[in-house]
């Protein structure tokens, strides 16, 4: 068995959205966490990945977490949040509870935890202020949490102004694509105390484009609504990528 088994939970910022290959399925950077983990230590790492696009935090951590701790893993990744400060009363202490829950059980289990912020994204999308001020808001919640916990690991993407720059997202402005998923990565490794690729750090800049007014709204607003409205998600009927261990051998 590997010295390193690590295990991701989430929503789509986990899964990968926004980083997909040519054979159209998700990558995303906690695959590329595990890749770079197994080049830096030069032996296979075990990975697994629940993460769900759509998620809220506390179906998050009702439907993965356990799960994901039966797998008996050394590390395990959390992030959440980024859905529900979408919604209209969006409860940051109650979101923030999400992660005392899933520390709180990781401590029991004697699992390292892997605490994540996501990237802001606020600068490009509608109603970025209320964004970036909820945003703000749970991330002080979470780290006040982690006060005093040096075993905790913490890669925090939030306060990286570069990684809340239009280069380092999809198009539609909510997921960042392969460029930021990377960086993403290098941040995740650097906090292991690893080193990580170091154009990772700064991939060549992807083709310029994207869609603008309209035809923006039209494209990934509208559908963004009607799901609210009807009360469904994105990842409604999907299933976790990696719910078993998968070895992920050094590369060369």
């Amino acid at each position: 068995m590997s010295s390193v088994r690590y295990v991701a939970i989430g929503d789509s910022f986990t899964e990968g959205v926004g980083d997909e290959l040519p054979d159209g399925t998700t990558r995303g950077w906690a695959d590329l966490v595990a890749q770079g983990w197994a080049n830096a230590n030069a032996e296979p790492v075990e990975y697994a990945n629940f993460a769900i696009r759509g998620k809220l935090i506390w179906p998050i951590v009702r439907e993965q977490l356990e799960p994901a701790l039966a797998l008996k893993p050394t590390h395990l990744s959390f992030n959440g949040g980024g859905n529900d400060m979408l919604r209209p009363r969006a409860d940051i202490e109650h979101i923030a509870d999400a992660f005392t829950q899933v520390l709180r059980r990781c401590d029991e289990e004697g699992v390292t935890l892997i605490l994540l912020s996501g990237a802001d994204p606020s600068q490009q999308l509608p109603l970025g202020r209320m964004i970036r001020r909820r945003g703000d808001a749970l991330s002080r919640a979470v780290l006040a949490r982690a006060t005093g916990r040096a075993d905790v690991v913490r890669a925090l993407n939030w306060p990286d102004a570069d990684l809340g720059t239009p280069p380092f997202w999809s198009e539609d402005r909510l997921h960042m694509n392969a460029r930021g998923h990377h960086r993403v990565a290098a941040r995740v490794l650097d906090a292991l105390g690893l080193t990580p690729p170091a154009d990772w750090w700064e991939l060549p800049s992807l083709a310029a484009g994207g869609l603008t007014g309209l035809r923006y709204y039209r494209t990934h607003v509208g559908p963004w609504m009607r799901r609210r409205i009807t009360r469904t998600s994105s990842g409604d009927g999907r299933i976790a990528k990696y719910p078993e261990w998968v070895a992920v051998p050094p590369s060369a």
